[in-house]
């Protein structure tokens, strides 16, 4: 469900030994946002993008550092698929070998790598797989702390966003939350492994806290049958709750 444009509910499952995560409502936009500065240039592999560069050796359509930002503020959603993997430098990705190019074809076309999607000629960090971008994410990390970091700054980004605060007038003012610290996310492992649903959409507060509950559901690849499945569960307690003190203004973690 989208509320103000923004995906009230998200999805996690974490593959930590392949190194990718697959996730629902977490969009290319709010991942830019985070991890901007960890991109250099990107290529482009299923995109309806039309302000990229195209380049001769791979036959295919990328996008310079500088207009990165751009590609953040196009409807990536409506692109249908929406696939790519960062890059480096120029030079590297006019050396991409045969072999090279081939498994970058299969991974844009089915959303799978022949091997672990990290090049050497490249140097990326991450390899972004879509369909109906925030519906259906598979985004492989060289460096899974960098999911971690994501997380922690795409929470906060979420309430704001989702959950104004009103003063005593009654008028919505815009809040700040910080960012959730990325060991505290790091005791949520075990859920992520497994597949949990973390709800803005449900989310509960009073004049000294607010709790976003979280529910274990399992592994989806299917994101409607995830969502049904979210929709059961979110009938019975949860299984644990992310909290905001309002008054320490710290994050924490409750078990139910």
């Amino acid at each position: 469900m989208k509320r103000n444009g923004i995906r009230d509910v998200i999805y996690i499952h974490l593959n930590e030994k392949s190194q990718f995560v697959l996730s629902h409502g977490i969009e290319f936009r709010e991942f830019l946002i985070v991890l901007h500065e960890s991109i250099n240039h990107m290529l482009l592999l299923k995109h309806r993008f039309d302000d990229g560069d195209f380049n001769m050796h791979t036959m295919l359509d990328y996008v310079p550092k500088k207009r990165i930002m751009k590609l953040g503020d196009d409807d990536v959603y409506t692109y249908g698929d929406f696939c790519w993997i960062d890059f480096e430098e120029m030079e590297g990705l006019d050396e991409v070998p045969g072999q090279v190019l081939a498994e970058l074809l299969y991974l844009g076309h089915v959303k799978e790598p022949l091997k672990p999607p990290f090049y050497s000629y490249l140097r990326n960090s991450f390899a972004y797989l879509a369909h109906d971008d925030g519906w259906f994410n598979k985004i492989y990390y060289r460096d899974l702390t960098q999911f971690y970091h994501l997380l922690s700054q795409l929470i906060p980004m979420k309430l704001e966003t989702l959950k104004p605060e009103k003063n005593l007038l009654g008028l919505k003012k815009k809040k700040t939350y910080p960012s959730v610290d990325e060991h505290l996310l790091l005791s949520l492992k075990k859920f992520m492994s497994e597949g949990v649903v973390l709800s803005v959409k449900d989310v509960m507060q009073n004049r000294y806290r607010i709790e976003l509950p979280l529910w274990v559901i399992g592994d989806f690849s299917n994101m409607d049958d995830m969502y049904e499945e979210y929709e059961k569960n979110s009938k019975r307690p949860c299984d644990a709750k992310l909290i905001f003190d309002k008054k320490t203004r710290e994050w924490k973690i409750r078990s139910n």
